[in-house]
């Protein structure tokens, strides 16, 4: 067994497999940071919370200033329900690595969880201040805005995110067409009804809404293995 097959089998999706190599590695390397970062991150895919926050505690511990590490945990605990804790930990991430966009988006996703629209916006609103063409900022921006019954604002930050995948409406409507009639490269817009209730945030779920938080690739290579396959962006830009 070696690092490439458990991380083949990690990108397949094949997680008990996976598990059961960088168990075994692990127990040849102890202490050996991308093992336990690719174990922790598998036992947050298999809903193994706990065991994986062991994984990102001891990586912290290593290495306290690495901002991938911080921002893991911190979608660890989040996914336990610990949300002022994850929180805390998306704001070290921010204030260590504070020209980094992703670091404002995924804090700002996780501020609108928790009912803080208008962090959220200011966060999203940093991320774009930092990568003016992050059409996926402008995107989730106008789903708060949307949230917090801004229509204008909220048409205004779609059609910005539009604008910069090269989308063109067919029509012009105040309803969003549905998604299965866009193209790929969209965005989606999905509508949202200002009273709702969020849904209540499952590992799979999270994975499902995690995906549109990033844009910048650079700055999440390490986290995008983390969600492979739920998330598509635009090529790595230079900061």
């Amino acid at each position: 067994m070696n690092f490439n097959t458990g991380y083949q089998l990690y990108q397949e999706g094949k997680f008990e497999e996976a598990l059961a190599v960088f168990d075994e590695l692990i127990i040849q390397e102890k202490g050996k940071t991308e093992l336990h970062l690719y174990r922790g991150r598998i036992l947050t895919r298999l809903g193994k919370g706990e065991l994986a926050l062991a994984d990102f505690d001891l990586l912290t511990a290593l290495e306290p200033y690495n901002t991938d590490f911080i921002s893991d945990r911190g979608v660890v605990l989040h996914l336990l329900g610990r949300n002022e804790e994850a929180l805390s930990e998306l704001d070290r991430a921010a204030n260590l690595d504070p020209r980094n966009p992703y670091r404002y988006s995924s804090r700002a996703f996780l501020k609108d969880r928790l009912g803080d629209l208008q962090g959220a916006i200011e966060d999203y609103e940093k991320a774009i201040e930092l990568d003016p063409e992050d059409a996926v900022a402008f995107n989730n921006k106008g789903l708060v805005e949307e949230k917090l019954g801004q229509k204008e604002r909220a048409k205004k930050s779609f059609e910005k995110a539009d604008e910069l995948v090269g989308y063109k409406p067919a029509q012009k409507s105040d309803d969003l067409p549905p998604i299965g009639n866009k193209k790929s490269t969209e965005i989606p817009k999905p509508s949202f009804v200002a009273t709702e209730e969020p849904k209540k945030m499952t590992v799979n779920h999270f994975w499902q809404t995690l995906k549109s938080i990033v844009g910048d690739e650079a700055s999440r290579k390490e986290f995008s293995d983390f969600i492979k396959g739920l998330f598509s962006g635009k090529k790595a830009k230079n900061s």
